[in-house]
Order: C-alpha cells, then structure tokens, then sequence
C-alpha cells in the first residue's frame, strides 16, 4: 500500500481529498487497517490506525512515528522535451519517483506531441511522489520554448549523446534538459550553455531522463 498525506492534531489524523477516496473506493480500507501516513509539514512518518473511513474524510489514531526525511539534499529540476503522451508519464513518474525537484517542459522543434495537460502531469506526479514516500510534490510547468526555459532555469545542462563532458564527471547541475526521441537539433544546441553525455549508447527520452537524474543527484 502506499504512503499517504495527512495532518496530524493531537494523536488524530484525518485524510481528505483524493487520497480519503482513494482509501475508501480503489482500496477499500475498513476501520482497524494500519496504514503509512505522511505529515509535510512536520517532516514525519506515521502508522495510522484507522478509525473511520469514507470517501470524503478518513480518519485515525497515530500509533507510531519517526522522522522522514527522503528528499535529496540537492534540488535538480529535470527539462523534458514534449514527448509521445505515454513516454511523457512515465519520464514524469519515475523522475518524481527518483527525486526530481521540479519539471519544465520543453516543445522541441523535434517534439512529436503537442498538447497540455496540467491537470494529468500534476496528478502523475502526486501518485508517484505518494508511492515513494515524497514529502513534497514536483511542480510541472510548461510547454514553452528551449529558449525560454534556459532562460527561467538555472544552471542547466543540455543532456546529447554527442557532449563534451560527461555527466558523472561534473558537479550536480541546477537543471537538466532530456531531448525529444530525434535529439536536440543543432540551432538549440547552439542556445545551450553546456551539454553533456551519458555516453554512446542511443536510449529512449524517458530512460535517459532517468537515469540522468539518477546520476545527477548521486
């Protein structure tokens, strides 16, 4: 089961929203189940014994908690060239999954998709940093154009098969720009500060984002 967000006042917790549905309807908790839940704001893990669950309010008696400090100690926003619908979620998952600290979407000229959805990217992103224990929800903003995004991000880096330096060797990057299926066309790559390699291999957008982020934040 995953983890889940609520707030705690004396010993109580009390879960709403998408998540007391979630609860309630997908997973049909009943009162007496011992879920995980986060608090946020005070940075902790609870075992929650459930008292009452309905899809508009679930409700609990904390039994046990810890500290929970699972975000990485260096911020990293990932820059994901618009990609096919199904590539896009799964680069959005997994990177929120592995720590990403934020999103900017980029239309690239070699983008094949075209349009928003604000709504489904944020809800992809609340799941995941839900099933990985996140204390904190990547923000997703975009499409914009590769320009606009060097310009709004900082420290960021051009990810290219055909870089200079590889990323292993360098210090964390502020932001970390992934391509489009067909790669950076030469006029962006002209735009880009600098640009760095995973090495020769040919990956899918969605795994070089992955694994870029993997390596950026170890």
């Amino acid at each position: 089961m995953p983890y889940f967000y609520g707030r705690e006042e004396g010993g109580s917790v009390a879960i709403e929203g998408a998540d007391a549905r979630h609860l309630a309807r997908s997973l049909r908790a009943r009162p007496g189940e011992l879920i995980s839940v986060i608090d946020p704001g005070r940075e902790v893990l609870m075992s929650v014994r459930l008292a009452s669950v309905a899809p508009e309010l679930v409700s609990g008696l904390v039994e046990d908690e810890r500290p929970h400090r699972p975000e990485p100690p260096v911020a990293v926003t990932m820059g994901l060239a618009m990609l096919p619908a199904a590539a896009l979620d799964e680069a959005l998952s997994r990177c929120t999954e592995l720590g990403a600290a934020a999103f900017v979407l980029v239309q690239a000229e070699r983008s094949v998709a075209r349009g928003a959805r604000p709504d489904r990217w944020a809800a992809i992103c609340r799941e995941a940093s839900l099933l990985a224990g996140r204390l904190r929800v990547p923000e997703v903003r975009g499409p914009m154009r590769l320009e606009e995004a060097l310009g709004s991000c900082e420290g960021p880096l051009v990810l290219d098969r055909e870089g200079a330096a590889r990323l292993g060797s360098l210090p964390g990057p502020g932001t970390l720009l992934v391509g489009p299926e067909g790669g950076w066309t030469s006029a962006e790559l002209a735009l880009a500060p600098a640009a760095v390699t995973l090495g020769p291999r040919n990956l899918r957008a969605e795994n070089a984002a992955a694994a870029a982020l993997a390596i950026a934040l170890s």
